[in-house]
């Protein structure tokens, strides 16, 4: 069996993209509105703060869409919902007529006293869905609108990874999608109450009264069957672990399913965004997922930057990358070392943990945190990193290398542990359109996507990084690939490092603050496609939607275990390390 290598796979899928919009000679817009001609005579298409296209389509219209969207094989990439968007009056401030509006007018749009706008918006308040796509062979993402009112129809039969976005608007808004397959709760447990919906307006964050003793318990798919048992583990583990609950249905040793249930840490960090001046919510976006902390506050920095019109100086942008790969590299250490320890070879996890250990004090060094907090700023960074320290750091990167390369011949020389690695937890290739799986674990089963390279942000446009792309997509594919990208990882900050300019490192943004207004960002997270939409209204951020990568990848560990044995569940898990924090939210 042939591997190709991802510099192979891109070049190959770079050559036709090219060949194809030479031939198709179309912009993103032009194939869009092509492609809806039949549905939508005039598609009103606006181009977005960041590069990502706005289509508006009544509900009708875009349920026909849908099938189209599937046979082009459009992937979702995030479908969440907004209560009393105002994306279009904003810009209008005109009444249908194109007259100016009267006092009464404003008043019963408002909700003002005597007016009609409180009472309408009490009843039946006013949602905006927003389905995003991408498609192969355009950097732009396609992002779908539609206004609704209580109920939308579910296109998670045709787009299977909608399923849980639309059980999250569910408990977050309490619109209901009456043809959905699954209808349970998603982030809202037993214990809060029934009608209770933390994303409307009309709830005011605090303390809310939980039920103590619910009489209702999760409804698990039941699988019967003679000599079918389940084997239920978790939210509580052994050691240091987050919680979740995964319910195992085995005849004999073999798994034949597994149903996982996350959201026992909810936090509501949507929520909490709400109301407060961008800047105040770059903390919040930090805290999201510990480990990813530089690149949720970058994803949340480039909306906003985006927002605000800012060009980030190039100093900064080179600073931000050698961060991201420094991310990137202790959070792929502590998986390799995981994934030995968990098939019981301590003596291969003890150099990748000190490794990983040594890469968190350069952060400390670099920016006074291991995990890189409080680095980066909107506009930039908040203060510069020395030319000496960067120096030192590659330095040391080169002292790593040879320390990390004998770590893994170790590994790869050990018969039992590659025994052990190979033919656990395969993930189809299959999957990873309809689920969007991204990250290590779609680049080990195939997929060579990277949002570094398909939707560059920052200086990866200029310099891209090198990736490695399997096919098997078993565990010891994902260690190879996630050995490969500490490599590369380690060359580029040493390239960075190398040709990084003299200058500032922060555009401060406008003294009238940021401007209303709605921008999409996505970054390549250590455990893929990290996706940020903020929408700030009167200077304050009126919405706030993340879906790191995890949100997506859980739903292939229901898939990866399937015909292995529940003892090697913990070594499958371990080799996606997704983040429980950074799903629950």
């Amino acid at each position: 069996m042939k591997i190709n290598t991802e510099k192979e796979q891109t070049m190959e899928g770079k050559q036709n993209t090219e060949g194809m919009k030479e031939k198709k000679g179309m912009t993103a817009s032009e194939y869009i509105t092509g492609l809806l001609r039949d549905i939508s005579k005039e598609p009103q298409i606006k181009n977005g703060k960041n590069g990502e296209l706005y289509i508006p389509l009544p509900e009708k219209e875009f349920q026909e869409t849908v099938p189209v969207l599937d046979r082009e094989e459009f992937i979702l990439l995030g479908l969440f919902c907004v209560q009393d968007f105002e994306g279009e009056n904003e810009e209008k401030g005109e009444n249908e007529e194109g007259g100016e509006k009267g006092e009464n007018e404003e008043n019963e749009e408002k909700g003002g006293k005597g007016g009609k706008g409180e009472k309408d918006k009490a009843e039946a308040p006013a949602f905006t869905l927003f389905y995003a796509f991408r498609k192969r062979g355009f950097s732009e993402v396609f992002v779908f609108l539609h206004p609704v009112k209580t109920e939308a129809s579910s296109i998670a039969k045709t787009f299977p990874s909608a399923c849980w976005y639309e059980r999250e608007i569910r408990d977050g808004f309490g619109l209901d999608f009456p043809d959905a397959f699954d209808k349970r709760r998603l982030f809202l447990h037993e214990a809060y109450p029934e009608g209770f919906h933390p994303l409307l307006k009309s709830f005011e964050n605090g303390k809310i009264r939980t039920i103590e003793n619910p009489q209702e318990n999760y409804p698990f798919k039941r699988l019967e069957g003679e000599g079918v048992y389940q084997i239920p583990v978790g939210p509580v583990h052994a050691g240091i672990i987050e919680p979740g609950h995964f319910r195992f249905s085995v005849i004999g040793e073999p798994i034949f399913n597994l149903e996982i249930r996350m959201f026992y840490k909810h936090r509501g960090i949507e929520k909490l965004a709400e109301g407060k001046p961008p800047a105040a919510c770059l903390p919040i976006a930090e805290a999201i997922s510990g480990d990813e902390s530089a690149a949720n506050s970058v994803a949340f920095c480039t909306a906003v930057e985006k927002l605000a019109g800012l060009r980030v100086p190039e100093r900064a942008e080179y600073l931000r990358a050698v961060l991201l790969e420094l991310e990137r590299i202790h959070s792929h250490l502590g998986d390799l070392a995981g994934m030995a320890t968990d098939v019981g070879f301590p003596r291969i996890t003890s150099p990748f943990l000190i490794l990983r250990e040594e890469i968190f004090r350069q952060n400390d060094v670099l920016t006074g945190s291991r995990f890189l907090k409080g680095a980066v700023d909107i506009g930039g960074m908040k203060q510069d990193i020395p030319d000496k320290l960067l120096e030192k750091l590659a330095s040391y990167l080169e002292n790593f290398e040879g320390r990390f390369e004998k770590a893994f011949r170790t590994a790869m020389s050990s018969s039992s542990l590659i025994d052990r690695f190979s033919t656990s937890g395969v993930i189809k290739k299959k999957l990873i359109t309809p689920l969007n799986l991204t990250g290590p674990i779609a680049r080990a089963s195939g997929a060579a996507y990277d949002v570094r390279t398909t939707h560059p942000y920052g200086i990866y446009g200029k310099i891209p990084p090198e990736r490695k792309v399997l096919s098997t997509g078993d565990v010891l594919s994902r260690f190879e690939v996630k050995a490969a990208e500490v490599r590369a990882s380690r060359a580029l900050i040493r390239k960075l490092v190398l040709e990084i300019p003299a200058g500032p490192v922060l555009c401060p943004p406008p003294v009238a603050g940021i401007r209303d207004g709605f921008a999409l960002s996505m970054v390549e997270a250590p455990r893929g496609q990290t996706l940020h939409w903020v929408y700030v209204k009167n200077g304050l951020v009126d919405r706030y939607k993340v879906r790191t990568a995890s949100f997506c990848n859980w739903k292939a560990v229901e898939h990866a275990v399937l015909d292995n044995i529940v003892p090697d569940f913990p070594l499958i898990n371990k080799s996606l390390n997704l983040s429980y924090a950074g799903t629950d939210l």
